[in-house]
C-alpha cells in the first residue's frame, strides 16, 4: 500500500506537472514543484483531487517574471471543472521597473516603498528638464495591470492627482493610469486580479475559472 501511494503520488504529480506547463507555454525544464494534499489513491478511485498545490522560483509570465505559488481544489481526473483555483505571483522592484519603463511615464528607476510605488525620471516642463518623482498605487481593471499616479514632485514642487493649481494642470498627462496588458500571454482562463506592494515586493494575484479543465476555450491564450 505505501509503495503504491508513493508512486501514486508521483504520477499525479509528474502529469499535473507537464499538463501546467503546456497551458502556460513554459520551457519543458521549467522549475515547477507540485503538492498533492492528503492521500492519493482514495482520491484517485473517487476521480478528484482534493488539493494541489504548486510553485516555483522563477516563472516568465509576460512581462511579469517571478516566484509563483498556486493551489486548486477539488481538481477533476477523468474530466469536468475544478472547484476553485488561485495563484500569485512575487516580483521585485528592478522587475517591477522593467515594466513601468515600458509605459509612457518618464521614469527610470522604480522602488517599493509602504503600498505604493516609488518611480523618479525627469521632464521637460516650459523649457528646461527636471527632476521627477512620482507615486503610484498598483492595481488590476479587466485582467490588465494598472499603475495610477497619485502625485508628483517636479524639482522643488509636488502636486497631488487631485489639485487643480496651474502646475497640477501642466502635469495633468503624467496622472493618467497606466495600463500593460498581460492577457495574452495566459490562458484566457487565467486573469490577473489584484496587485498589491507587500513587505517590498509586488504580488500580482490571479484568480482562475474553473471550468478551464473543461473548456478548451479557456485554455487558450487570452486577447489585450
Amino acid at each position: 500500500v505505501v509503495g503504491g501511494e508513493f508512486l501514486a503520488r508521483t504520477l499525479v504529480a509528474q502529469q499535473v506537472r507537464a499538463q501546467v506547463i503546456t497551458a502556460l507555454q513554459l520551457p519543458a525544464d521549467q522549475q515547477l514543484d507540485v503538492t498533492v494534499g492528503g492521500i492519493v489513491l482514495p482520491q484517485l478511485i473517487v476521480g478528484r483531487l482534493d488539493e494541489l498545490q504548486l510553485s516555483s522560483q522563477k516563472v516568465a509570465l509576460g512581462p511579469i517574471v517571478g516566484a509563483v505559488s498556486a493551489e486548486a481544489t477539488g481538481v477533476p481526473i477523468r474530466g469536468g471543472a475544478l472547484d476553485s483555483a488561485s495563484g500569485r505571483v512575487t516580483i521585485d522592484a528592478a522587475q517591477l521597473e522593467t515594466i513601468v519603463t515600458s509605459t509612457s511615464l518618464p521614469v527610470d528607476a522604480v522602488t517599493l516603498v509602504g503600498a505604493d510605488v516609488k518611480a523618479s525620471g525627469s521632464v521637460t516642463l516650459l523649457g528646461p528638464s527636471l527632476p521627477l518623482a512620482l507615486t503610484l498605487t498598483p492595481g488590476a481593471e479587466n485582467g490588465a495591470l494598472t499603475l495610477t499616479p497619485t502625485s508628483a514632485t517636479v524639482g522643488t514642487v509636488t502636486v497631488a492627482s487631485k489639485d487643480t493649481s496651474a502646475v497640477a494642470r501642466l502635469l495633468k498627462p503624467l496622472f493618467a493610469t497606466q495600463r500593460v496588458c498581460i492577457a495574452d500571454r495566459l490562458p484566457a482562463g487565467v486573469y490577473l486580479s489584484a496587485l498589491r506592494v507587500d513587505r517590498n515586493t509586488l504580488v500580482a494575484s490571479f484568480a482562475v475559472d474553473g471550468a478551464i479543465t473543461a473548456d478548451e476555450q479557456l485554455q487558450q491564450p487570452g486577447t489585450c
